[in-house]
């Protein structure tokens, strides 16, 4: 099993054996390679994550449960949900973000579920009534600064359906300017202007 944690746009993969996924990355002279756990070593990889000529990482511990814990503990740890919306017609609500096309998702709030803060933030940053809670597609992770604090933010991304007339408002406070429907067919198109946690969301639903 792994997990991926992206730097910006580059992956790491915690992992606890090497899956046919993650191999192709052994080969790549701009990969960082670690197989011994201790806090000189997660302090070393989160360096080097952070280098411009690294652009991916691999990180093995045959216990991937003692590696998380030990890796998480460098990060203040923040949890969010999201949605990936289908309407009737099988199309999928993408929002445009400072640049970017994304998927709605927020912070959790003090006694919410993450369930409930998926959806609260489809409805708040979309417009969206009606819709249906399904299951859960993908967690994925992500690190940023804030000040100087190293955010790690985990994100639960929840399908859901949606059902008769909508009318879509992008939540402008949330710097968000326009959502839109996309075909299956064309989500590809997208993908060079949507951050890499987005894009795994996107073709884990269609894989399924």
């Amino acid at each position: 099993m792994f997990l991926k944690i992206y730097f910006d746009k580059k992956p790491l993969f915690l992992c606890d054996a090497i899956e046919p996924v993650i191999e192709p990355y052994l080969h790549h002279d701009d990969a960082v390679f670690i197989d011994e756990l201790d806090s000189h070593t997660v302090k070393s990889m989160i360096h080097e994550m952070q280098l411009e000529k690294v652009h991916a990482g691999v990180f093995l511990h045959p216990d991937l449960e003692e590696l998380k814990k030990a890796f998480f503990k460098k990060f203040t740890i923040i949890q969010a949900g999201g949605g990936l919306v289908q309407n009737e017609k099988g199309e999928n609500l993408l929002i445009h973000r400072r640049g970017k096309w994304d998927l709605p998702k927020g912070k959790l709030d003090n006694g919410e579920t993450l369930e409930e803060c998926a959806v609260r933030e489809v409805k708040e940053e979309t417009g969206l009534s009606n819709i249906v809670l399904e299951e859960l597609l993908l967690v994925t992770f992500h690190t940023y600064h804030e000040g100087t604090h190293f955010i790690l933010k985990e994100s639960y991304w929840y399908m859901m359906r949606c059902s008769g007339p909508q009318h879509l408002k992008p939540q402008t406070e949330e710097d968000i300017n326009e959502v839109r429907w996309v075909k299956d067919e064309d989500l590809p198109s997208y993908f060079d202007q949507s951050f890499p946690s987005v894009v795994d969301v996107l073709k884990t639903r269609a894989s399924k």
